[in-house]
């Protein structure tokens, strides 16, 4: 049958990217345009075989076999099929498990009945012999793709490249025209008009627990007798101790540790006065930086998306997370924000939830986490959101209700 097939080991090709423009193994360090991955492929493909590409089997791990958010949008691709195998954690590295053995198999079924007459490989891995010798055997030539090596490493068995018919390297331009170096971003995306967002990560050490007042610096903190500072911890230390450092600096804080905040506060400089840290979180007994006394505000009245939401827009909205939303937190947060703005019935409801700011209503957040949770934020942490992420998911949120409350107060012409 003259037509080609393209098998892709997920793993090399986008640990080899990411080596070749983050530096590390690690596919974290990189964001992946799929779509154009696809493209790619099936463009260099007919090009290189001058055969019409029957289809793209993309083989990947993924914990338990479930298929994550990529795994989800590759799979509804025209001609792209998704073979999944284990991914397990040992000595705290994850690593693939049955991918080679489903691969060597699609492609000894290909060659055994002659479905296809070009079969592309684009993999390193030598135990991929057996089955690229027996494919040959059966009259398809063998066509094998390298990744461009990272510092001249080389990514890929000797013995595969001495046994394929033809070999190709997909250089930086190609890698590069569908996947990028993630930039390194904080713990939550940048603030614009929510700087309160980026104050909690960068909030001060936590107070002593039982005072509620301001930990002061080392330098600052009384003797023993309460009068002057103590002498520095080198100097002060016994011959032949080593006295205990203090901490290194502020992390970012903790639940426990904002809840356990009062207001006291270094002060700001006067023509920059710097925005309250208050806790984002979703107990209905959780702390909020409110002033003493103050009441919380009824969340009652405010609806769920699950409440806004008719049958056929929940169909629309299961097919566009499959096919649209990448899963990042931040735009996990937004999207669900928009929905549920789109669809009130009464826009006061709107401004009802910008008050409650920064705290998400209680029944409203719970079904946010459980939205994100979709997108398989949960994978490897233990079936709980990570801190970070959760940070994310809510910044998007009141990003995009920043957005539309802004919108809908602006006047007429602007």
């Amino acid at each position: 049958m003259d037509r080609c097939v393209v098998l892709v080991d997920a793993g090399y090709l986008l640990g080899a990217a990411a080596s070749l423009l983050a530096g590390e193994p690690s596919r974290s360090r990189i964001t992946v345009d799929h779509a154009a991955v696809v493209a790619g492929l099936r463009e260099r493909a007919e090009l290189e075989t001058g055969q019409p590409l029957l289809r793209i089997y993309w083989f990947d791990g993924a914990p338990d076999r479930v298929p994550q958010p990529e795994h989800r949008r590759l799979r509804v691709m025209p001609r792209v099929t998704v073979r999944l195998g284990a991914l397990t954690r040992t000595d705290g590295r994850w690593a693939q498990k049955g991918v080679d053995a489903a691969m060597h198999a699609e492609l000894s079924e290909l060659a055994r009945n002659r479905a296809c007459s070009d079969v592309v490989l684009v993999t390193g891995d030598g135990d991929l012999l057996p089955g690229m010798m027996s494919a040959k055997e059966h009259g398809v030539a063998v066509h094998l793709w390298a990744v461009q090596a990272a510092d001249g490493d080389y990514n890929q068995s000797e013995d595969l490249v001495a046994e394929a018919d033809e070999r190709r390297v997909l250089d930086r331009q190609w890698i590069t025209a569908a996947i990028r170096a993630r930039e390194i971003p904080g713990v939550c995306p940048p603030p614009g008009p929510r700087p309160e967002i980026a104050a909690i990560l960068s909030a001060p050490l936590p107070e002593s627990a039982s005072g509620g007042e301001r930990l002061a610096p080392p330098e600052e903190r009384p003797g023993k007798n309460g009068t002057a500072p103590e002498p520095a911890a080198a100097e002060s230390a016994p011959p032949g101790k080593v006295a205990p450092s203090e901490p290194a600096g502020p992390t970012v804080p903790t639940p426990k540790d904002l809840a356990g905040r009062s207001h006291a506060a270094p002060a700001p400089p006067p023509a920059q006065p710097a925005p309250s840290a208050t806790l984002r979180w979703s107990s209905e007994k959780g702390w909020t930086d409110r002033g003493a006394g103050a009441d919380l505000p009824d969340t009652s009245g405010l609806p769920t998306l699950a409440q806004l939401t008719s049958a056929e827009q929940r169909w629309a909205d299961r097919e566009a997370d499959i096919t649209a939303v990448s899963g990042d937190p931040f735009e996990v947060g937004q999207v669900f924000a928009r929905r549920w703005i789109a669809r009130l019935t009464d826009t006061s409801q709107l401004q009802q939830l910008s008050t409650h700011y920064p705290r998400v209503p209680h029944r409203i957040d719970g079904e946010l986490l459980r939205y994100a949770a979709r997108f398989g934020l949960l994978a490897h942490k233990d079936d709980q959101i990570d801190e970070h992420d959760r940070y994310a998911i809510r910044a998007g949120f009141w990003r995009e209700v920043d957005a539309h409350a802004v919108a809908e107060h602006a006047p007429a012409g602007e």
